[in-house]
C-alpha cells in the first residue's frame, strides 16, 4: 500500500504503520537504560556517565551502589523536564542487570535467586524493593523480609 504524506510517498504495511519513515524509540524502562548506559560507559573505561531520565528507583539503586563502593559519587541535575544524573566510574563495576518483570521474591527464595544471577555468594548484590524500601539482598536477609527483585549488579 502507498499513500501521500507530505510531499513524499510512504510506503505502509497492511495496519497503516509506515516502513520508509524513521523508526521512533520508546523508552520501557528507565532503571534497565540506566544500568546499561552504567555498564557500557564502564566497559569503554569512561570516568563518568550521564544518565538521563532520573527516577526514585534510579537514585536509590544508585546509592545502594555508591553504599557498597561500585561507583564513586553522583549527581542528580535538575534540568525542569525528567532530569538527569552524573555518576562517576570508579572501575569496579563488571556487570549490572534489570529483572523484569519484577518477580516476587520470598525470604527463603533469596539464596536461590542469588545463584542464578549473582557469581558467587561472596560476590555482588541483588536489589529488592521491599515494603520497608529497596535495599540489598543482606539487608533483606537481616530484616526478614522478601519483596519484588528490581535487578544486580557486581
Amino acid at each position: 500500500l502507498r499513500s501521500l504524506v507530505g510531499s513524499e510517498m510512504c510506503i505502509r504495511d497492511r495496519y497503516g504503520g509506515c516502513l520508509s519513515c524513521e523508526i521512533i524509540m520508546v523508552l520501557i524502562s528507565v532503571l534497565h537504560n540506566t544500568l546499561n548506559g552504567i555498564t557500557n560507559a564502564e566497559r569503554r573505561g569512561k570516568r563518568q556517565v550521564l544518565v538521563r531520565p532520573s527516577s526514585n528507583v534510579v537514585v536509590r539503586f544508585l546509592q545502594l551502589m555508591q553504599k557498597h563502593k561500585y561507583i564513586g559519587e553522583f549527581e542528580i541535575v535538575d534540568d525542569h523536564r525528567s532530569g538527569r544524573i552524573v555518576v562517576n566510574l570508579i572501575g569496579r563495576l563488571n556487570k549490572t542487570g534489570c529483572i523484569s518483570p519484577r518477580f516476587d521474591v520470598k525470604l527463603e527464595d533469596i539464596d536461590q535467586w542469588q545463584s542464578y544471577l549473582l557469581p558467587s555468594k561472596q560476590f555482588g548484590f541483588l536489589v529488592l524493593t521491599t515494603s520497608q524500601g529497596i535495599m540489598d539482598h543482606e539487608e533483606a536477609k537481616r530484616k526478614k523480609t522478601g519483596g519484588k527483585i528490581l535487578g544486580f549488579f557486581y
